[in-house]
């Protein structure tokens, strides 16, 4: 009897310990460094609590947990008309992050399915302002006025939108082929104005030379007497030169000669 009795004392401070175990166990809350936990008691919004431990009331308090990382989502890839009527395949990452949790929970449903949806309508919108040239060119600028436009519809729902970048802009193949094209006759209309530039600038040495032999009618014999003389020195070659030369000729034609046996011995 005395242990009947014992027991019958015993068993109800085992069951109230074990209840006060179970509260104690849905009550005490542990959110990590990174994450913030709103709470909601009987359907009203508490606010945001974290990091660390805190303590809910079991069955009255709800609470949703918020990752507050840096999160890199794949735009799928969209189908753009730009401006100038070219369709192109263009898709991207978007990198955002939760900056109010209470907003990314009260605001908006599925905040980041919200941002994905968000991102690829504007990237048609904005995209489809933009010409052909402007989209492959200059994608920073792109990327930067894009992070802009979300992020700004984005800020309601407690979301930032760090970066937007477009990862490939992929072209029909008869514009693959039309840019190849271009880019050749890009670089022929280069090598001509090269080409053009060069005989240019030699037509403008030989001006410039021409005015000086003008100025000095010696200078200009010396020059046919050098070059006669580097003729001279090719084998097999017969000089034909006007009758007002006469002697210089054959000096130079002798010395290019003399010297010429003096290599050979």
């Amino acid at each position: 009897m005395k242990i009947m009795f014992a027991y019958a004392q015993v068993l109800p401070i085992a069951i109230v310990a074990i209840i006060v175990a179970i509260i104690l166990a849905y009550s005490i809350k542990i959110v990590k460094e990174y994450e913030r936990a709103v709470i909601f008691r009987l359907g009203r919004l508490l606010g945001a609590k974290g990091p660390g431990l805190f303590f809910i009331i079991p069955i009255i308090d709800s609470i949703q947990v918020i990752d507050l990382r840096v999160r890199a989502m794949d735009v799928p890839r969209q189908q753009i008309i730009t401006s100038d009527n070219v369709t192109v395949d263009v898709d991207a990452v978007v990198y955002f992050r939760v900056v109010e949790p209470t907003a990314a929970v009260n605001n908006v449903e599925r905040y980041a399915t919200a941002t994905n949806l968000l991102a690829q309508t504007t990237l048609r919108d904005m995209l489809g302002q933009v010409d052909l040239d402007t989209l492959l060119s200059k994608r920073e600028e792109l990327n930067k006025k894009l992070q802009e436009n979300i992020d700004v519809a984005t800020d309601p729902w407690g979301v930032k939108v760090t970066a937007v970048t477009i990862k490939a802009v992929e072209l029909p193949e008869s514009m693959l082929r039309a840019i190849a094209r271009q880019a050749e006759a890009e670089r022929e209309r280069r090598s001509r104005i090269i080409i053009a530039d060069g005989e240019l600038q030699a037509a403008k040495a030989m001006t410039d030379a021409a005015k000086m032999y003008a100025k000095d009618p010696m200078a200009i014999r010396l020059r046919e007497l050098q070059t006669l003389s580097d003729i001279s020195k090719e084998k097999n070659l017969i000089i034909i030169s006007p009758s007002t030369l006469g002697s210089d000729v054959a000096t130079a034609v002798a010395v290019s000669s003399a010297g010429k046996r003096e290599k050979e011995k």
